[in-house]
């Protein structure tokens, strides 16, 4: 029996289908036409999200008749009961099943089991195929109630991985080649609050662990940044970039959203991060209901105070089941669209003159090979392209000399 799995979504879901292959049984397919079973790990972040789970459960029906198609993840919990009622998928499975895989894809009659989301991972993942860096899950839920996020309902409360869990992970892929590792989770600035710990304690063990090169830390909430976690930054392993989740740069947008930050202390812990040397990214949603030219122009004029190096701009679309997409939609599609180009050239310019001023020697780790040159990010989160006769795939590099274009260029 062969299993293709898909996923769509966040680096928690790519980590939750690294786990379920590593705990898999069965021989794994990269085809999914040659699958017996197709297990979906899927995302339900927007409607737009379910709309590709259908269309793609739509396509694998035609692709693969015979397959039994098996969906998980946080559609699962949304749109999962219906998917099941109107027999487009075999099965459907939750987020506490994942580590059940070897039993779920041994049923032989349709299923529909959902449990709970109060579950925490009691496995872990020890090898990752075709990788130079390793996702680490280090907790799931959320305990925000942001107006236009369904994640909560579909992932549960903050809860945290146990810490030695993360520990052991981190010592096995090391010791299988890995060197780089990118913590993740939902609301990963939460970790700790419920075992009596936090996330700088759990950092300060990782930086302990010799193998360990460098650490990346997926996004974070302003308020969750407190003096403990600032006393940390100094580490040498921890990668010079940080993400920072701002949504928006107007308070009166910021309350619309039912987000916690506002803009003069969240410009305040931004300025003095990038003091310490940090390149800094965000995410920024333009288009929610609300947004009214002024606001906009208001919040365009703050965001050129931040020293934002990075951003994921999105254009709101109203997710059923949330807040937001009971307000009155008021901003029409081509104006979202033309706030999302302007946000990103902003962004753009900040950061080719981050690279500008921060010209120093970039710490590489290339991760593939691709139209002639040697791809990886260096420390603050910029793509470096270089060129080489050498092999340097998987390998660290340190570049001196580089020419600052669109991304930067070496030879080596």
């Amino acid at each position: 029996m062969k299993i293709y799995f898909k996923t769509f979504g966040c680096r928690t879901n790519i980590y939750d289908t690294e786990l379920m292959q590593s705990l898999v049984n069965n021989e794994v397919v990269n085809d999914e036409t040659k699958a017996d079973i197709i297990v979906i790990n899927s995302c339900t972040v927007t409607n737009s999200a379910d709309s590709n789970l259908r269309s793609y459960i739509s396509q694998i029906n035609r692709k693969n008749p015979n397959a039994k198609v098996l969906v998980t993840g946080c559609s699962a919990h949304s749109i999962g009961e219906k998917l099941y009622k109107d027999e487009r998928v075999f099965g459907v499975f939750g987020h506490s099943e994942k580590e059940k895989i070897n039993e779920i894809i041994s049923k032989n009659e349709r299923f529909y089991e959902i449990s709970d989301l109060n579950f925490v991972n009691e496995n872990i993942v020890t090898n990752i195929s075709g990788k130079t860096r390793a996702f680490i899950k280090i907790q799931e839920g959320c305990d925000f109630d942001c107006a236009y996020c369904i994640i909560p309902k579909v992932r549960g409360n903050a809860r945290s991985m146990p810490e030695d869990k993360i520990l052991s992970q981190i010592e096995i892929l090391s010791k299988n080649g890995f060197s780089e590792f990118i913590l993740t989770g939902i609301n990963m600035g939460s970790y700790g609050k419920d075992t009596n710990t936090s996330l700088a304690k759990l950092l300060k063990n990782i930086f302990s662990l010799p193998a360990v090169k460098r650490v990346r830390l997926g996004s974070l909430e302003p308020s969750q940044l407190d003096d403990e976690f600032m006393d940390i930054l100094e580490n040498e392993k921890l990668e010079r970039h940080l993400h920072i989740a701002l949504q928006y740069s107007d308070d009166e947008m910021l309350r619309i959203m039912k987000r916690r930050n506002r803009v003069n202390k969240t410009l305040e812990l931004f300025n003095k991060l990038a003091d310490k040397g940090f390149a800094l990214g965000t995410d920024f949603i333009v288009g929610h209901p609300g947004e009214t030219e002024e606001i906009f122009s208001r919040a365009y004029e703050n965001l050129k105070k931040f020293p934002i190096t990075h951003i994921h701009t999105f254009r709101y679309s109203p997710r059923a089941g949330t807040h937001s997409a009971t307000l009155k939609q008021n901003v029409p599609g081509d104006k979202a669209k033309q706030r999302h180009k302007k946000i990103e050239q902003l962004i753009d310019e900040k950061n080719l003159e981050f690279r500008k001023n921060h010209k120093i020697p970039l710490k590489v780790l290339i991760e593939e090979e691709k139209n002639g040159y040697y791809q990886g990010f260096d420390q603050f989160f910029n793509k470096v392209l270089v060129k080489s006769q050498d092999n340097l795939i998987h390998q660290w590099i340190t570049i001196d000399e580089y020419e600052i274009k669109d991304k930067n260029y070496a030879e080596k």
